[in-house]
């Protein structure tokens, strides 16, 4: 079995970020950067198939400058076993990256592809959705729980869904994106890191795949989200409820 996992660099969570002047994007300069933490668990959840199904192969994938080798190397120190990185100095819209993604799954043909429900650094959630409907493959959104089926030809994945939970089954190969309480990733041990060193990561350029990187999404301006307005102490009941009755106009 083969399972292709996609992997993006994102700014630290716990970072500051702060917009330029300008409103163009982000400051970068001494931002630190990781494995998105949505990818992360579909990391961890791709390990986890692999320990509990005798075997598979786990690759990683991930498209943007060189740096970004760095979360890869995360990736198979945590137990991965080779990684691709489609080199792009400049940033790649999500039709875009589903398009590089079934590229890549039409040459490396895996069993199951696993992402990040979202990136944080965009919160599209949109890649995992378009990549299953270009391949023409069942897809299963927000898992919290994927169980493969002894065969490994179908799993049955509990979704996150606004009611509740949901369960579904679907068919391999299908697109599995996770969601926030599918599992706890683990950290990279010490062999792990070593190990890494000596694995495959390939590197290709992203023209070679001869998609259409030609933006569709024009960016006018971004800012900082106002800051919140410091809290108010009332001394009673009575001055509370004149409170969200006048000013948060919420009773």
């Amino acid at each position: 079995m083969k399972i292709l996992v996609a992997a993006k660099r994102v700014p630290d969570p716990n970072a500051t970020i702060k917009v330029r002047p300008d409103g163009g994007g982000i400051v970068t300069d001494n931002v630190k950067y990781v494995v998105n933490p949505f990818c992360e668990i579909a990391i961890e959840e791709a390990l986890r198939i692999k320990e509990k199904g005798g075997g598979a192969e786990v690759v990683l994938v991930s498209i943007g400058a060189k740096v970004a080798s760095e979360q890869l190397r995360t990736g198979l120190a945590m137990g991965a076993d080779r990684a691709i990185l489609v080199l792009s100095d400049d940033e790649v819209e999500p039709y875009a990256v589903a398009r590089v993604l079934q590229k890549l799954v039409d040459t490396e043909k895996p069993d199951l592809v696993l992402m990040g429900k979202q990136a944080i650094d965009d919160d599209s959630n949109v890649v995992g959705q378009m990549l299953a409907e270009m391949l023409g493959w069942a897809q299963a959104t927000f898992a919290s729980e994927v169980k493969l089926a002894d065969d490994k030809k179908s799993a049955v994945v509990t979704r996150e869904v606004d009611g509740g939970l949901e369960d579904i089954e679907v068919q391999l190969p299908a697109v599995v994106t996770a969601d926030l309480r599918l599992n706890e990733p683990r950290y990279a041990s010490l062999p792990g890191i070593m190990k890494a060193r000596k694995k495959e990561l390939k590197e290709m350029p992203i023209a070679e795949l001869g998609v259409d990187l030609t933006p569709k999404v024009k960016i006018v301006s971004l800012a900082p989200p106002p800051k919140r307005e410091a809290g108010k102490k009332v001394e009673s009941v009575q001055e509370l409820v004149k409170l969200l009755h006048n000013e948060a106009k919420v009773i």
